[in-house]
């Protein structure tokens, strides 16, 4: 594992990798300086590899709220350590995959998986890890699981919705559960040991 992995906090160095787009049914590159230059949030959804069980069962529940994930300005690109044309085949063959629209980066040499801490050596794949980059390029968010435990995307979109809303208001947090609509916190010395008071005034 490379010694220079990303922590959360930390700004991410630019990087670029060939993706499949499943939407034009071509190959082509996602780049984050790009993504930054247009002023987008970008979600890394690492999984082991394609053709496999669990990995497809995840990219269908990440698909079922990428419309969602869009709208608050984000572009999501699932990776793994497979080619490009290893994900063509799959995203053509696995039905589980039809509603499948965001770029499936490929990344064989494993350079980026190493980058966020999640490349293993043993095997040449990655964890299933989820990094949220927000516009000006920091690392806002990690989660990692071990192969045999998927992901709920839902959570995702509800840690999105979350950095995306702080983002207008750095002067707020969002408590456990929050969802939009819902009340924050604005921490002060007023509300140390009150935040019931504060969530229930």
């Amino acid at each position: 594992m490379s010694e220079e992995v990303i922590l959360v906090g930390q700004e991410v160095p630019d990087f670029e990798m060939e993706t499949y787009e499943p939407e034009t049914g071509k190959f082509g590159t996602f780049s984050l300086k790009q993504a930054k230059e247009e002023g987008k949030w970008t979600i890394l959804f690492f999984y082991p590899a394609d053709f496999t069980f669990v990995c497809p069962t995840e990219l269908a529940d990440l698909a079922n709220v990428y419309p969602k994930l869009k709208e608050l300005g984000a572009e999501v690109v699932s990776v793994s350590t497979d080619t490009k044309f290893v994900h063509l085949a799959w995203h053509r063959d696995e039905k589980l995959l039809e509603n499948v629209k965001f770029p499936m980066g490929a990344d064989p040499t494993g350079k980026v998986s190493r980058m966020f801490g999640v490349y293993d050596c043993e095997t040449g794949l990655a964890l299933r890890g989820t990094f949220i980059i927000s516009p000006e390029g920091k690392l806002v968010s990690s989660e990692v699981n071990f192969y045999n435990v998927g992901r709920n995307a839902d959570e995702l979109l509800r840690k999105m919705e979350a950095n995306a809303y702080l983002i207008g208001h750095p002067e707020e947090a969002c408590p456990a559960k929050w969802e939009p609509g819902k009340k924050t916190l604005k921490p002060s010395e007023e509300i140390v040991g009150k935040v019931y008071e504060a969530l229930n005034e």
